[in-house]
């Protein structure tokens, strides 16, 4: 079992062809076949079912899988390390953050981190704290900025977890708006009667929100359902509606009012988690030690505001 044979089994399995994977990989579709042979073979079990053009993972394709992209990650991390000996000049770094991070907190720390080390390969995957930790588990990242207290099934085992801050979760809404006029902080049952809009279900933040209203039995009046951070923060502004955000979101935005949220307090905890089976690269070393900073930098501006973003150790 080589890697090239793994990688030509993951692409087969990803795309569900073997011509399409063939010509992806750049190999004639019969050596293509003869390398998920000889992997069969020395694993001595097959791992597609062949019916009429129909490819699809057998019981042991499917174990194989999330091992096979483990290695090739671990692979590629190896190699990534060996080009950083020449001193952070060279290398990647493969961040995973949540929707909501990735316009305040991560934007921060991507703008400082190539002002410093130009030559590093940055690449950012923005999902729910779930899907992060799932590619984090196969290999996929080397570090995520995760919200949610919840490990996909096997995870948590080889996950490592830093506490880094808790944040409010705030109220918003237009600028011009007089929904929030002359109010300092609003109570859940004040926020139920208002119109609301509520992220896309992929949002760690909007079942954060729903699970808060069904706990104090609270029906919303939700004028738009499912939208995207960027879509929210749009919609709010032109006064269509009021919508829960963390505190941080609210940086630079002078179209949009907050207030803050009580009776119940809404709060959110932010970590950063990496296999701890993996020695980070000194890249991702470096990109961690850049979050730590600049989640310092954050909670201390902070301080003593109206809604507070705390630094935890």
């Amino acid at each position: 079992m080589n890697l090239e044979q793994l990688r030509s089994f993951v692409e087969v399995a990803r795309i569900g062809h073997f011509t399409r994977a063939a010509a992806l990989l750049h190999l004639a579709q019969p050596s293509l076949s003869r390398q998920i042979s000889t992997l069969e073979s020395d694993l001595g079990a097959e791992l597609f079912h062949r019916v009429r053009g129909n490819i699809t993972l057998t019981d042991a394709g499917e174990s194989l899988l999330p091992l096979a992209r483990r290695m090739l990650a671990d692979a590629e991390s190896v190699r990534y390390e060996m080009q950083e000996l020449a001193g952070l000049k060279k290398g990647r770094v493969r961040l995973g953050a949540t929707p909501t991070l990735c316009i305040s907190l991560v934007a921060d720390v991507l703008t400082s981190f190539h002002a410093a080390y130009p030559g590093i390969d940055l690449h950012l995957t923005e999902k729910g704290s779930h899907g992060l930790l799932e590619e984090l588990s196969e290999g996929a990242l080397d570090i995520a900025l995760i919200t949610t207290s919840e490990d996909p099934q096997n995870a948590s085992s080889i996950l490592q977890r830093t506490p880094l801050l808790t944040e409010e979760l705030v109220l918003i809404s237009s600028a011009r708006s007089e929904l929030l006029m002359g109010r300092e902080s609003m109570t859940l049952g004040d926020i139920a009667k208002l119109p609301l809009i509520t992220f896309h279900e992929s949002y760690d933040l909007r079942a954060t929100t729903m699970q808060a209203f069904s706990a104090s039995r609270l029906n919303p009046t939700v004028v738009l359902e499912g939208a995207e951070m960027d879509a929210v923060l749009r919609c709010v502004e032109r006064g269509l509606g009021v919508a829960v955000v963390p505190a941080m979101v609210m940086v630079d935005r002078p179209g949009l009012r907050s207030v803050r949220i009580t009776e119940p307090r809404l709060t959110r905890s932010i970590s950063i988690a990496h296999r701890h089976d993996v020695t980070l690269t000194r890249a991702a070393a470096a990109m961690q030690e850049m979050i730590i900073n600049t989640a310092d930098l954050l909670a201390a501006a902070h301080t003593g505001a109206a809604a507070t973003i705390t630094r935890l150790h």
